[in-house]
């Protein structure tokens, strides 16, 4: 049985109402990612290790710069 994806935004969202960002939803072995603004346009999976190393570079002083 399928469960309801459990989308989450980030803390760091945006001022405001906080829609300036994307949303992630963990699944099996990949992470779905969409966007706040428009979730209904389609959503972007990628494996779920690429992710943490994206996530991870990201959090690198510098970034992916």
């Amino acid at each position: 049985m399928l469960t309801p994806d459990c989308w989450r935004k980030s803390s760091y969202s945006g001022s405001g109402d906080g829609n300036a960002c994307v949303e992630v939803a963990p699944r099996r072995a990949r992470i779905a990612i969409r966007d706040s603004k428009a979730p209904s346009h389609g959503t972007l999976t990628v494996p779920a290790p690429s992710f943490a190393a994206f996530v991870k570079a990201l959090k690198r002083p510098g970034g992916l710069v």
